[in-house]
């Protein structure tokens, strides 16, 4: 079957106000161009993951830019299937577009230097002395990650600050570099590590997504599948969705 499906994953750290009309804006063009997916809204910014047929998703993106200046060069992570990985579209205005638990942090305002795939690559493949992190949760670290990262072994992202104070005299002198999904969880996370004294710190430009979307031979440097938060549940280096299904990873 033909790979139809246009699946749009971004995120956006900047002003929103006021939020609530800007839910009204993205609930009409979602219905307008049946989008399906989850959007979350925040003061601090906004985090989606979408799909729609392929013409339907590239004009939700054009009028979505249009609705606010910080949309209008947000990049967005792209890959195929089959279907539309969701059943419904949800949009919900919270706190936190990605829940940290810690206050005043300013993702907006500052972040660790972002690394492009390119360059994460190099460093990989050079054995650069670093610390590589994985931000994820500990099932996804289990699913799959680059070869060399540490498991911060959390089940949920609220847990990373204590990991990184338990490890404060072994990481703050040294590169610390950070790679999640898509790359939000780093985007807070060396914000925050910032705040901390943290001073060499490095995240994936556009996470894992963009590293397979990009590095053509990234099967060299990950082992495993990459866990996504949709109906497809797992994708391969070449953002293809695998057979594993959530029980398997369930019963692992």
């Amino acid at each position: 079957m033909e790979k139809t499906v246009l699946n749009l994953a971004f995120y956006k750290f900047c002003d929103l106000a006021p939020v609530h009309s800007l839910k009204i804006e993205l609930e009409k063009l979602c219905e307008t161009h049946g989008i399906m997916g989850s959007l979350i809204l925040g003061y601090e910014g906004i985090n989606g993951m979408l799909a729609g047929e392929k013409d339907n998703a590239e004009a939700f993106l054009a009028d979505m830019r249009a609705l606010r200046p910080a949309f209008a060069e947000m990049p967005i992570k792209r890959s195929w299937s089959e279907n539309v990985p969701f059943q419904r579209m949800i949009i919900k205005v919270k706190p936190e577009i990605v829940t940290m638990r810690v206050d005043d942090v300013d993702a907006v305002a500052k972040t660790g230097n972002h690394l492009p795939p390119e360059q994460f690559r190099d460093w990989l493949r050079a054995g650069e002395d670093m610390v590589l992190i994985d931000v994820r949760n500990h099932f996804e670290y289990k699913l799959g990650t680059f070869k060399g990262a540490l498991d911060p072994e959390t089940t949920a992202f609220h847990e990373f600050p204590d990991v990184v104070r338990t490890h404060d005299t072994d990481w703050k002198d040294k590169k610390v570099v950070m790679f999640c999904t898509g790359g939000i969880r780093c985007e807070k996370a060396t914000s925050w590590m910032l705040d901390e004294g943290f001073e060499d710190i490095y995240q994936l430009e556009g996470g894992v997504l963009a590293y397979f979307e990009k590095v053509p031979d990234a099967e060299k440097d990950w082992d495993g599948e990459l866990f996504v938060f949709d109906e497809r549940v797992a994708l391969n280096t070449r953002l293809e969705e695998t057979d594993t299904t959530l029980e398997d990873i369930e019963s692992s």
